[in-house]
């Protein structure tokens, strides 16, 4: 079987399998493996244990359930719903001011947990339901909650960066590095949006007359430095060389307990709470990253890469358009697929490639990233969409929430464009701390 049929029969029959809404790893891995045994005999099922071995194995993926960890303990300690709180008292008096404060919460929640559920859940329970009955243009309102909360995949410690770090060997602490600046970026473009529109139709974010007192101001000056201390232990411990990504998750989720316990939610019962969801969103991840090793390691046995090699390399076209190409496929996978499979699988199979041609693999692997956040706001399967859904009023429809994504996603295509033209953006702050 040639590898051109055999990719397009991988193809349908993800297409198919999901669409029977077959659990993720194991209609990837049943997939693979059924393919296989057609194409291999009874030996292929060796592939399950050398897949499952190394993949399970990974120090960098013994991070992902401390950083889980760590986001279900703050969920549960109520810093987030504190932190609304201040965006709300704070920010509610400019225009536009309780979305601008949406983006700046949702970007410190994404640097505390490393996935988008925490920061959709808890703006879309605590800070829409306020936007709307003080008169936010529901679009505005619906799409900036998604858009800042897709900000945990791109903000360190991001788990699917974790996971691009551990498929290709690229240092996470570079790649945490090369993050912030596209990160800062699309906070500042997401920013920037708000204000220009809601200065051209200020009926779309009304200036709210809330007066804030002293002791307001105190409480989310608390607030705020509890969390960007907690920032500074994980991200900083990682960046500055002095704990590794499984350390300062350990780290983080002892932070985490001690913020708890400030705001008295710390005990028995948010503990087992919050281990047990930590323990089911790691079980699905860790399913979802051996279905994906064992569809993507067959799929590269059978000559993946030579095919994708000869359709790029070999084919004359420049590199920056071999580039295009693939952030133009992943953009494509995104409306079908996983976020997190989308990295499994195609950062194996790319980053060679964007190697080979002279790029920085940490400067590809942030372009994947960005791309992934798009992926999570783009329906069918945007997880963004349904994490919403579940959290808003029952008023808001499935259809309003499809109508707020355009701009948003626009700008994320844009600091994509970006990114891709100024890799600087991404590789300056590497250089400087990793010389």
């Amino acid at each position: 079987m040639s590898i051109e049929v055999l990719s397009l029969i991988l193809f349908l029959g993800v297409l198919a399998v999901f669409s029977l809404g077959t659990p993720v790893g194991f209609g990837l891995g049943g997939l693979a493996m059924v393919v296989a045994v057609f194409a291999w005999g009874p030996q292929a099922f060796k592939l399950i244990a050398t897949s499952t071995l190394n993949s399970a194995t990974s120090y960098l993926i013994l991070s992902i359930p401390l950083f889980i960890y760590m986001g279900q303990i703050l969920v549960k300690s109520g810093l987030g719903e504190a932190m609304f709180r201040g965006a709300y008292v704070l920010a509610g008096r400019i225009r536009g001011g309780l979305a601008l404060g949406v983006i700046i919460v949702c970007s410190l929640i994404g640097a505390m947990v490393g996935i988008i559920g925490a920061g959709i859940m808890t703006a879309g329970t605590v800070a829409l339901p306020p936007m709307l009955e003080r008169g936010y243009d529901r679009r505005l309102a619906l799409g900036v909650i998604m858009a800042a909360g897709s900000l945990g995949i791109l903000i360190p410690p991001s788990v699917p960066m974790i996971i691009f770090g551990a498929a290709t060997n690229t240092s996470i602490g570079q790649l945490f590095a090369g993050a912030l600046g596209p990160a800062a970026l699309m906070v500042a473009m997401f920013a920037t949006y708000v204000l220009v529109l809601c200065w051209l139709r200020p009926a779309a974010g009304p200036a709210i007359d809330v007066r804030p007192t002293a002791r307001d101001r105190v409480i989310a000056a608390r607030d705020g430095g509890f969390a960007f201390l907690l920032i500074l232990s994980v991200l900083g411990s990682i960046i500055f060389g002095m704990a590794t990504p499984t350390e300062a998750g350990a780290i983080g989720a002892l932070g985490a307990a001690l913020i708890a316990a400030v705001y008295g939610r710390f005990g028995l019962n948010m503990l087992v709470v919050s281990s047990s969801e930590a323990a089911r969103l790691t079980a699905i991840i860790m399913w979802i990253v051996l279905g994906a090793a064992v569809f993507s390691n067959f799929h590269l046995l059978m000559g993946a890469g030579r095919l994708l090699k000869s359709f790029t390399v070999d084919s004359g076209m420049p590199p920056w358009a071999i580039i295009l190409a693939m952030q133009a496929s992943m953009i494509a996978l995104g409306l079908i697929i996983d976020e997190m499979i989308i990295v499994i699988v195609c950062a194996p199979l790319y980053t060679p490639i964007a190697v080979a041609l002279g790029y920085d693999p940490v400067w590809f692997g942030i372009l994947m990233i960005i791309n992934m956040t798009i992926a999570v706001q783009t329906p069918p399967y945007g997880f963004a969409l349904f994490y919403l859904k579940a959290a808003a009023p029952p008023d808001v429809t499935m259809a309003d929430i499809y109508r707020s994504i355009a701009p948003f996603v626009t700008i994320k295509l844009v600091v994509l464009l970006i990114v891709m033209g100024f890799p600087e953006i991404v590789t300056w702050l590497p250089g400087v701390l990793f010389p």
